[in-house]
């Protein structure tokens, strides 16, 4: 496991140079990963918006930000993300500020579809769901936790919904980011904090 991580972090993406590699990519008309879609394209260009407001309006608690301060534990955290992913776009602005804060947080962002060996370890249910936040001890590299791919309540909502109905329809995905937006990442923020 600790080879598969390591090559992974070989090429991994600070925040910022994700946020900036996603938006080259829209410029030219193209997503990350192998699905270079009419429908991929779309859903970037919508994460790619959410990040953007979220980098600008999101804020931590000042709790949370004492409590992040506070932990004494070095981590790094490995998100396994891409770019459509829509879940990904209200989660990896809120990882990065808890990051951002704390001198004990290395956050590296890998692409899915770049690392599916590293995918493959970390599976939600037998599936490759994104955004993956794998924490990893920096002193012993022990995985210590994972969370994803959606905040507790987004995840039960999906769950119930699903046990209904078989699958998710664009009605409940309208649904889903009603809620993501009533929210305002404090789900992520808090689910986020259990792993420090």
């Amino acid at each position: 496991m600790e080879n598969i991580i390591e090559s992974s972090l070989e090429n991994s993406l600070s925040y910022t140079e994700y946020r900036t590699l996603v938006s080259d990519l829209l410029l030219q008309g193209k997503s990350t990963g192998d699905n270079q879609t009419e429908s991929y394209l779309n859903y970037s260009k919508l994460g790619n918006a959410r990040m953007k407001r979220l980098d600008k309006t999101f804020k931590l608690s000042e709790e949370v930000k004492k409590m992040i301060q506070e932990s004494q534990k070095k981590y790094t955290w490995i998100v396994l993300t891409e770019g459509w992913c829509g879940d990904a776009a209200h989660a990896l602005p809120i990882i990065d500020k808890i990051a951002t804060i704390s001198e004990n947080v290395d956050l590296k962002i890998v692409l899915r579809d770049e690392n599916d060996v590293l995918m493959n370890q970390f599976l939600t249910n037998g599936s490759k769901s994104i955004p993956k936040l794998v924490a990893i001890d920096s002193e012993t590299k022990e995985v210590i936790n994972t969370w994803g791919p959606r905040p507790s309540i987004a995840t039960k909502m999906v769950n119930d919904y699903k046990d209904v109905n078989g699958s998710l329809d664009p009605q409940f995905k309208e649904e889903l980011q009603v809620w993501y937006n009533k929210n305002k990442g404090k789900n992520i923020e808090n689910d986020i904090l259990s792993l420090l």
